[in-house]
């Protein structure tokens, strides 16, 4: 038995796994999905990016969870990524779902320069958030219509620091075990950070076919990997 712990990307909360943790739990494995500090039914709460990795962190500690199997989708594969290293032991794996990973002394905005200015526009307009997409932005990505309209109307703005604040790693993110899922009508490449990541040995690249939001558009698929990464 493993235990899960599921942490959405931006603009999302514990909610968008619904999915998923019955395949999991099905499976005889704990599964827990997190919302972040700031976002969905935390909304109010002050977060910057290490609250975010104490987040995290915290879930497992309070839980009392060992054999643990992070998982961070999209943004949240930064806080994800520095939480493993801060578990330890209690580390099984580290699965990155078409992510974003730390590294050191970099912010989230600082790996994406051709979006940055718009991220950082957005933060200024709308008091220290970066606003959700509306429902052209989710097209293109194996998204029902319905599934679409759940996603506008249950996105609540990303806590703006998280996005600005560089990342903080104690040693080499590529000593973890590790899996990273390429959603390939997101992009058929990784970020140039992934690839750099992916030459360690301890890392496995899985391609999905399906957009960016998997949990949504590929649930099944995407537990089929998450419980077969784990065997690992």
């Amino acid at each position: 038995m493993v235990n899960y712990v599921l942490v959405a990307g931006a603009w999302l909360g514990a909610w968008v796994w619904d999915e998923v943790v019955p395949l999991l739990r099905a499976a005889g494995h704990g599964a827990y999905p997190l919302t972040l500090s700031g976002l969905a039914d935390k909304q109010g709460v002050p977060a910057g990016q290490q609250t975010h990795v104490e987040d995290i962190v915290g879930e497992v500690d309070r839980l009392g969870l060992d054999n643990v199997v992070l998982v961070g989708h999209s943004y949240s594969g930064i806080p994800v990524g520095q939480a493993a290293e801060q578990i330890g032991d209690r580390l099984s794996r580290v699965i990155f779902v078409d992510s974003d990973v730390p590294v050191d002394g970099k912010s989230f905005v600082s790996g994406w320069p051709d979006v940055r200015a718009a991220v950082e526009a957005s933060i200024a307009e709308t008091g220290g958030f970066w606003a959700p997409p509306a429902a052209a932005g989710y097209a293109g990505h194996g998204l029902t219509d319905e599934q679409i309209e759940h996603m506008v109307d249950e996105a609540t703005p990303h806590p703006g620091a998280t996005l600005t604040e560089p990342a903080e790693l104690a040693g080499s993110l590529a000593e973890l075990p590790a899996t990273y899922i390429k959603c390939v009508l997101d992009g058929p490449e990784p970020i140039p950070a992934v690839a750099k990541l992916l030459t360690s040995e301890k890392r496995r690249l899985v391609e999905l076919e399906t957009g960016h939001w998997p949990m949504l558009s590929a649930p099944g698929e995407l537990a089929r990997i998450l419980l077969d990464a784990a065997e690992r």
